[in-house]
């Protein structure tokens, strides 16, 4: 009963904010994504009857408190579907910055919820599978069914699951990640999102931008997609920015690179559009034609930079990739 997967972290396109159900993670809204490769976080779990309790380290670090109980509700929820009570080991390791903003607990909840279904030996699609790794992390959900993908809200897991959307952007798109280091607080802040007089203007419109993404996305439409990405962004901190913590993530840096990117596409009509989840870091979106351009000018505003692809779903990888 073990078995190891991977999956790629997410970038929010239109991004969900703020939970209807805290304990099953159902957001609000719906939200699209895309997954960002070849950064990925690689999972083994074995479930295992000898064992005396659950056990989960990530890069090396055992996981205790709140960290420890969001993996509890996957975990958990995978021991009710499957019918079994054996505590498990769990182990996690990410080839990427962690916390500052490209959604490791994306790629970290679908690699663990993708495994543990397959050590638990049940038979899911990866839409049912979504709906595991939703409890640990929404955007989970969406790392699952990977490339481009949309988390339809609900109130059970019917509905409130991910579902992949085809579209032919995924050959050209490429991601030049700006690292800006500044540690965020992303649970607390949906905790608090209902609370920004924001919010209700957020909710007002949220429908039109994912129709509107959808549409981009099926014709294909760089220009229209990554500006609904980028003017999503800029919604999403004003409602954070509102909330009673006033979370402010934006940093120095990350103004800089939103004015690069700007200067870009005006001076150089390069089509560049850049997007933030919650944290100072930034994604910056172009095509594969001008993406040395766009990192050169990216990297002179005295950032680290790495460049992504689209990635793919979570999968199941060979017994000899285990990590134990």
């Amino acid at each position: 009963m073990k078995a190891t997967a991977k999956a790629h972290p997410i970038q929010g396109l239109v991004k969900y904010h703020g939970m209807r159900d805290e304990q099953r993670r159902m957001p609000y809204h719906d939200s699209i994504s895309v997954s960002t490769a070849p950064s990925r976080t690689k999972t083994t779990v074995e479930f295992d009857p000898s064992l005396a309790a659950d056990s989960y380290v990530i890069d090396g670090e055992d996981v205790e408190g709140r960290g420890a109980e969001r993996i509890d509700s996957v975990v958990d929820h995978v021991r009710e579907l499957a019918g079994i009570d054996h505590h498990v080991r769990f182990e996690s390791t990410n080839d990427f910055p962690t916390n500052i903003g490209f959604g490791s607990s994306s790629s970290g909840f679908a690699a663990a919820a993708t495994a543990l279904v397959e050590a638990a030996g049940l038979d899911m699609t990866r839409p049912e599978i979504s709906t595991v790794a939703r409890r640990g992390s929404a955007s989970a959900a969406r790392a699952v069914t990977g490339a481009f993908s949309h988390l339809k809200t609900g109130v059970n897991d019917r509905d409130c699951r991910s579902e992949r959307i085809e579209t032919d952007l995924e050959d050209d798109l490429r991601i030049v990640a700006g690292m800006v280091p500044s540690y965020k607080e992303t649970e607390a802040a949906h905790k608090e999102a209902a609370d920004s007089h924001m919010f209700q203007a957020r909710m007002a419109h949220i429908q039109y931008q994912i129709s509107d993404m959808r549409d981009a996305l099926y014709d294909a439409d760089f220009a229209r997609a990554f500006e609904l990405a980028e003017h999503d962004s800029l919604s999403l901190a004003a409602t954070t920015m509102t909330g009673p913590a006033g979370w402010v993530y934006w940093q120095p840096r990350t103004i800089e690179i939103f004015n690069t990117v700007r200067e870009l596409r005006s001076e150089e009509d390069i089509p560049v559009y850049f997007s933030v989840d919650t944290g100072a870091s930034t994604y910056v979106n172009t095509t594969e034609a001008y993406v040395d351009r766009v990192e050169d000018a990216i990297a002179e505003c005295g950032v680290d930079t790495r460049v992504w692809e689209v990635g793919g779903p979570a999968e199941v990888l060979p017994e000899d990739d285990a990590l134990f």
